[in-house]
This record gives structure tokens, sequence and C-alpha cells, in this order.
């Protein structure tokens, strides 16, 4: 009974990515940067010094394989949870089993948290007594910023590592070691794949090593058989790999890191002068498939933000491409959001109305409310009049042209503050001109509204 248990558990179907997860530091491609000679982490691990740490990054870069390889060269006791699924009540059995295998054996657990930044506050603190006293080791792996989503008492006690997607040639490595393994991969399996569609699979896996095994082992089952001098072969053709990628959408996780280090990739693009980093951005998001309509939204803001009134058109014109995706939807609106944010990008660039309005807000905020000066108040009322509203209001039409000299409309207290300072790029050089012609005007008048000769 106990054999057919045994086989029954062995014949368990595993994916190919599960079946091929490095054993060793020789089988883990990639991170360089981390696991490379002489680098700290390789070091640490070699000499079996463990610590706590938490590894961040993308989906499919080898955080899990990695948490089980410094268990195992470490000769200590794996214990894995899943945030999504786990409790504070699975978080104290760990650590029950934990204390019982430091007790029993003197041996050492790591306990492994998978998307530890699913826990709560609550389920975050209830690592740090065991953390802190050694009865485990805690890796914790995240796709999230840490600094955002973990609390600063377990931050605190673990180094942060960054893990990065697989570059090209190390996911056709990841796809040649699976077709070349006997005892866990493909190499049995009679599969012929060249170099050109081997590199197609690997683009289209966007840095994920779990995801160009997926690829590869769908491809597999869809993989034609033919004769190849007397033996029959399974060829894994550009046919079989456009069937497989027909429907694959690039990693885009909205509301991510990467959502947004892509969104804030493009926005310098366009801040920088750049509409081909602002396209290409652009395109990278539509791709990952986020909503046209979000970066039609992003590009008014743009528009608005960077370019100001050093070209008023910005603006407009994004609010067109926003109505043209309304209208016409994809790809047609795609187009015309294009058009605006390469437009945006190389209009001259002024942030000078953005920087007022933040500093006005500021004050706002800061300053007390001042009433509303007596001269800018309408009086519709009798009683109004009375109170001396609207007295000695200036009407700009009536003045000579249109411009009431000496005029001031901040309450008295602010009276001197200017906040908006046209810079001297696009039409800003002409409103700059114009406010300068203005203020000697108001420097030359014999009526001003607050003190001087003249006042009002």
């Amino acid at each position: 009974m106990s054999d057919l248990f045994q086989r029954e558990i062995e014949e368990v179907y595993q994916p190919l990515a599960a079946r091929m997860r490095p054993r060793t530091l020789d089988e883990y491609i990639g991170q360089e940067h981390l696991l490379g000679e002489g680098k700290p982490l390789r070091e640490a691990l070699e000499r079996g010094q463990l610590h706590s740490m938490i590894l961040w990054g993308p989906p499919g870069v080898g955080k899990t394989s990695l948490a089980r390889m410094i268990a195992e060269q470490a000769d200590a006791r794996f214990e894995s949870l899943s945030a999504v699924l786990a409790g504070v009540k699975d978080i104290r059995a760990a650590v029950a089993m934990a204390e019982q295998e430091r007790a029993a054996v003197g041996r050492k657990t790591i306990l492994f948290v998978d998307e530890v930044h699913r826990f709560n506050k609550a389920q975050q603190d209830a690592f740090l007594p065991y953390v802190e006293d050694g009865t485990v080791i805690f890796i914790g792996a995240t796709t999230e910023n840490p600094s955002f989503e973990l609390n600063n008492a377990l931050l605190s006690r673990c180094r942060v590592y960054v893990l990065k997607g697989l570059a090209l040639p190390q996911l056709q490595n990841v796809v040649r070691q699976a077709l070349s393994d006997s005892e866990r991969g493909l190499a049995n399996s009679g599969l012929q794949l060249n170099e050109d569609e081997l590199k197609i699979l690997a683009l289209a896996a966007d840095g994920d090593a779990r995801k160009v095994l997926n690829l590869l082992e769908i491809a597999s089952d869809f993989a034609c058989e033919t004769q190849i001098e007397g033996d029959t072969v399974r060829v894994i053709d550009r046919a079989v790999i456009d069937e497989v990628l027909a429907s694959d959408v690039r990693r885009f996780d909205k509301g991510g890191d990467l959502f947004y280090e892509q969104i804030s990739a493009m926005h310098k693009s366009v801040r920088g002068s750049s509409p081909d980093g602002a396209l290409y951005w652009f395109a990278r998001m539509l791709d990952g498939g986020c909503d046209p309509l979000y970066i039609a939204r992003r590009v008014v803001r743009m528009a608005s933000e960077e370019v100001g009134n050093a070209d008023p058109r910005a603006l407009e014109l994004a609010l067109n491409a926003w109505d043209t995706q309304v209208r016409l939807g994809s790809p047609e609106g795609e187009l015309a959001i294009a058009q605006s944010l390469a437009y945006t990008a190389a209009a001259p660039k002024s942030n000078a109305v953005y920087k007022a309005f933040n500093q006005i807000m500021a004050d706002v905020r800061a300053d007390p409310a001042y009433d509303v000066p007596l001269h800018l108040r309408n009086a519709p009322t009798s009683l109004m009049k009375d109170l001396d509203y609207g007295t000695q209001y200036r009407y700009a039409h009536d003045e000579p042209d249109a411009y009431a000299a000496g005029e001031c409309y901040l309450p008295e207290a602010i009276a001197e503050r200017q906040y908006y300072h046209p810079v001297p790029r696009g039409l800003e050089i002409k409103i700059a001109d114009k406010m300068r012609r203005l203020k000697e005007q108001d420097q030359a008048s014999a009526i001003k509204r607050y003190g001087g000769t003249g006042s009002l």
C-alpha cells in the first residue's frame, strides 16, 4: 500500500518551471550582481552566514529558488508560507515547528514568506520577536517596493536584496538548460527548437524565467512530429511559436511598481523633451495592456505641468486626443494620443504656473484667512454699499489700455508677493514682457491701492 502511495506521489504532475528550479548556485541563472564571484551575498552563503532578508524583484526572477538554495547551502530547515493564504495562526505554527527543531537538534529554520507585502501590519509584527531572538531566519519575497509595503520594524531587521528581471541571453540559457536536462527537463522528449524561435520565446517572456519555461512547455504540446534522417523528432517551428504567443501580453501589473515606473519614465521623457522616449514608454504600456484613456489623462497633466503657458496648444491637443480616444477607441485614438504626446515632449517647457499654484496653495494653508479687500467685493444691496463694498473699485476697461495701473488684487498683507514667474521660453517670453510693462506702469502710477502718493 505504501509503495502504491509513493508511486502516486511521484506521478503527480509538476509544471516544467517547478521541475527546473535551480538546486545549486551553479544551476542558478541571473542575479550576478548578488551571486557572482566575490559578491557579498554569495560569500555569505558560502560561509554559511545566514541573516534575515527581503528579496525584492519582479515575478519569475528566482526569489523562491534562491531562498530554497540558501536553506540547502546552510543545511537549515525550510518552512514556507504564502501571505495570500496564511494568517497569524499559520505564523505561530511555523514558529512552533522552528522552536522544536532548534530544541531537538539545534538546527536553524529559514521561514520563507512569499508575497510578504500581502500581510497587514499585525501579521508582519508577529514575526518580529522570533526574528529578533533568532528562532527563525526570515526571508520575505515581494514584487512591491518594501519601503511602502513593509513595516519599518521588520525592514530594520532584514537586509533588502534587489533582484532584476533576466536579460535576453539569460532567458535563452534557461530554455537551453530545460531542453538539455534529461532528469527534470525535456531532453528525452525529442524536441527541436532553433535559435531564432528560441530568441522569440525569450523575448516574449519579458525577463521572467517562469514564464519562458511555461511558454516552452506549451509550445512542446503543439510541436509537430517530423522525420529527420530516419528519426522522429518534434519540432517547435515559427507557426507553433505564433500560436503560443497569440494571446500573450507583456508584464504590466496595474497598481504595481512596474506600472508606476513606466509612467514615471514616460513623464520624465516628456519633461526632458524626448519624443522618442515618451512614445517608447507609451508603446510599452499599451503592449502590457494599459488602458489608453489612463495615459490620455496623464498627457493632459503633463501638458499643463511641464509645458504650461510656454505653449498652451499642448493642453488643447492633449484634450483633443483624450476626446478622440473616447469617440473612436483603438487604434485610432491611440495614434491621436501619440501625436499629442510627441507634441508635448517637443514643446518649449515651463512649470511656472505649476510652481506658482503649489506655492499659493502652501501659503493659503499656512497664512491667516485674509478677508477679501472691500474694493473687490460686490455691492448688490444698499447695506453692502453703506459698508463700502466695492468702493473705489477701478473698472479696468475704463482705464487707459484697459489696465488700472497701481491697482492690487491681493489682500493688503501679501500685496507685494509675486508667484507667477514666466520662463524665457515659448509664449511665456511674451507673457513676461507684458508683465514687465504692466509692472512699470504700476511703479509710475500716481494712484496706488495700498500706500504711497495718491493711494486709494
